[in-house]
């Protein structure tokens, strides 16, 4: 992914894609995720990690809830990452990251993640650009770990939502009832920063591209579920996951 410009990719669903359907499709494929995942669990053989980054109110949240809150929680985990505790920032970043891998048989899904690390820390300065270098070099080493020593499949997805939905979003965040409990005085700041998140983000998909990216339209919420939910499927597939026999 060297020399990707987040400017030059589309952040709505193509025009041809019709709406009422892909909703329908995603909501066929999620049925059909429920039979794999419970196969994935009773197997224990395999592990998934999805790790789901994004702007503030780049729909992260409903991601999670649409895609995955339909799905056995007895097979799914959700973390998110916030700002480090004080006793997370006296052990190495990723630290925090490395107890909530998922375990066999686990989806684990990560709103928000390691990459906070190389992203709004070098935003506001407090990570330079040779730590960063030395950080992703680890991040794509923990990626291998899991990877080649745990069966883990890494599904990276960058929500991929423009300036303009933004604002928006975070605008209905004050006059929503329903939303404003998500109000944060500091996503109008951040916001203010885009250009700079951008080019961090940039970066990040060039240096850490061992795992891939899905660079994922998101002003339209049905298409960027639709997305998930099929990049999901299509790997649980590829695993040829089966029942367990009886225990002899």
């Amino acid at each position: 992914m060297a020399g990707i410009k987040l400017k030059n990719i589309s952040t709505k669903a193509p025009k041809d894609t019709n709406k009422a359907k892909t909703k329908e499709k995603t909501e066929e494929i999620i049925a059909a995720l429920d039979e794999l995942q419970n196969t994935m669990y009773a197997q224990h053989k395999h592990s998934v990690l999805i790790v789901i980054q994004g702007m503030d109110a780049s729909g992260k949240d409903g991601a999670i809830r649409n895609v995955f809150g339909h799905l056995n929680p007895q097979g799914v985990l959700v973390q998110s990452y916030k700002v480090p505790t004080a006793e997370e920032l006296d052990h190495d970043f990723l630290w925090r990251i490395h107890k909530h891998a998922p375990g066999k048989g686990m989806i684990q899904v990560f709103n928000r993640s390691h990459y906070e690390d190389i992203l709004v820390t070098r935003v506001h300065k407090l990570c330079d650009d040779k730590t960063a270098v030395k950080r992703m070099r680890s991040i794509n080493d923990f990626e291998w770990l899991l990877q080649e020593h745990n069966n883990t499949s890494i599904l990276k997805f960058y929500l991929h939502v423009s300036p303009e939905e933004q604002q928006e979003r975070l605008n209905e965040r004050i006059n929503d009832k329903h939303k404003q409990w998500k109000y944060n005085e500091s996503d109008f700041t951040e916001a203010k920063l885009w250009d700079e998140y951008m080019k961090m983000y940039e970066d990040c998909f060039e240096h850490c591209n061992k795992v891939p990216w899905h660079i994922v339209p998101s002003d339209n919420n049905w298409y960027k579920e639709y997305i998930i939910a099929k990049t999901l499927y299509d790997t649980l597939s590829g695993l040829k996951l089966r029942y367990p026999g009886l225990k002899k």
